[in-house]
């Protein structure tokens, strides 16, 4: 049987499950954030609660696409959402990234980094990325971290204990392709900074 998950989404179980677990469960509570921000009573409290990707400045997402999507990202702080976390298999850290307003195209991006570890800087490293397009459910995905490239990360400590602000500036020499379906898309370079809690377990 194939999972879905909230916005219609479907993960195909044989592209590595295990894997795909973390990011699919992110993206299933920020695809019910979505739902829930389409009833007028909830939109009128989030228009006084505009999120912030950090609550003291300097986060951020850009990202040049090309492919089944054509867009130029220009996300700053305020108004974007993200979230960072430790993960397994491999070791290493995600990151997640969702613009709140409801401009086309509505993105989620999950990027799982190999080898990051807390507080430490990092060069030529590995990246994991999916892409999914609330749009229309589609999914892409590299299946792997060996498609897209780090070449730089570093870590400034915040006020929380085991929270960094991470910076990463990278891209992508192969496409994601879609998971369930047709067409491929080439982040061909990403810069980003968001905060990871290493205290998540």
């Amino acid at each position: 049987m194939i999972p879905r998950i909230p916005g219609g989404i479907v993960v195909a179980k044989r592209l590595r499950p295990r894997r795909a677990r973390g990011s699919i469960c992110v993206a299933a509570a920020l695809f019910g954030a979505t739902a829930a921000l389409a009833n007028p009573a909830v939109t009128r409290v989030a228009r006084a609660a505009i999120p912030v990707c950090l609550p003291g400045g300097g986060g951020y997402l850009r990202a040049r696409i090309g492919g089944s999507i054509d867009a130029a990202l220009h996300w700053p702080n305020r108004g974007t959402w993200c979230a960072g976390e430790p993960k397994l298999d491999p070791r290493g850290v995600r990151m997640s990234f969702r613009r709140a307003s409801g401009a086309r195209p509505r993105l989620l991006f999950l990027f799982g980094l190999t080898g990051v570890r807390e507080g430490a800087p990092l060069r030529e490293g590995r990246i994991n990325l999916t892409v999914f397009d609330e749009s229309d459910g589609r999914v892409f995905g590299t299946l792997g971290d060996r498609r897209c490239t780090i070449d730089s990360l570093t870590q400034r400590r915040l006020a929380a204990a085991h929270t960094y602000r991470v910076e990463v500036h990278g891209f992508c020499t192969e496409p994601a392709r879609a998971i369930h379906g047709r067409g491929e898309i080439l982040v061909s370079r990403f810069d980003f900074a968001g905060p990871v809690d290493y205290a998540v377990r």
